[in-house]
């Protein structure tokens, strides 16, 4: 499966989905909604903003327009729950 992400295709304010692994338990990933924003540091180039933090929007980031895409994705690379692969 490949992503499709481009950061041209974002603007400030949109809404976009990632893969989130929890720091505290690293086998366990979510999906989770983020925004679209100007980068803080940078106001030429864009930023996500998730959980307080800013990460830079890149290429090497996955990122999915809706939350079907998402789910789709990550069924595609972690399976589902009763798969049992969630690695």
């Amino acid at each position: 499966m490949e992503t499709n992400h481009q950061s041209e295709a974002y603007k400030p304010g949109d809404i976009v989905y990632v893969f989130y692994r929890n720091p505290h338990t690293q086998d366990v990933t979510h999906i989770q909604q983020a925004a679209v924003v100007n980068n803080p540091d940078n106001p030429q180039e864009l930023a996500m903003f998730l959980y307080e933090t800013y990460y830079p929007l890149t290429q090497e980031m996955a990122v999915y327009a809706s939350e079907e895409e998402a789910e789709q994705a990550y069924r595609y690379y972690f399976g589902t729950a009763s798969e049992g692969s969630f690695e």
